[in-house]
């Protein structure tokens, strides 16, 4: 399995490897509170930014993650962050998450085809068997978009993660698996076609 930074072209967005150079560019698009009220750790500030960025290459470094800055290629902003993590090459799973948008893209076609493009690379490159997506059970919003995709909601996972202020989250799991990505790729598709 071949864990290199790679860039995701796609119509309305691209998905570059994450680099330090995109820090300005995610402390813009990150200023707005109504990003992080279901978010595990919300990026508040540029200090915050800075931390999530070196940390998530420092993951990518050690083979944990690959994390991408979200480029809207009509507006030339940054808009947002995403990434392949919890990587498992002996089962061939991973997960997408850390995912966030500027809320200039909520509602637009910026995270179908940003979930298009990642889901092609793990099963058309990646050869995986399963890839995981989960959100918090209050998010109603994530859990609708997720289950847009065509991902099979699992279940919930109880008291599953403790948040930055405290709040004990019950987690929403859903996944799809490599016999469901033709149908989901057709899907997609049609979404993108409109």
């Amino acid at each position: 399995m071949n864990l290199q930074p790679i860039t995701l072209e796609g119509t309305r967005v691209t998905l570059l490897p994450l680099q330090e150079s995109h820090i300005p560019g995610l402390i813009e698009a990150a200023n707005d509170p109504n990003i992080w009220s279901n978010i595990m750790t919300p990026l508040l500030n540029p200090a915050e930014v800075h931390k999530f960025v070196y940390q998530a290459l420092n993951e990518q470094d050690s083979g944990q993650c690959i994390p991408f800055t979200v480029y809207d290629n009509q507006s030339k902003t940054i808009v947002g962050h995403t990434r392949l993590f919890d990587i498992s090459v002996p089962h061939r799973n991973l997960e997408i998450g850390h995912t966030w948008y500027n809320p200039s893209v909520w509602r637009t076609r910026v995270n179908t085809e940003c979930k298009y493009m990642l889901l092609q690379y793990c099963f058309e490159s990646l050869n995986l068997l399963r890839v995981q997506i989960k959100t918090d059970l209050r998010n109603e919003r994530s859990q609708a978009a997720i289950a847009r995709l065509g991902a099979i909601k699992e279940g919930i996972l109880r008291q599953h993660r403790v948040l930055y202020d405290g709040y004990v989250r019950d987690t929403v799991m859903f996944s799809i698996i490599d016999k469901e990505w033709p149908q989901v790729k057709d899907r997609l598709q049609g979404f993108l076609s409109i």
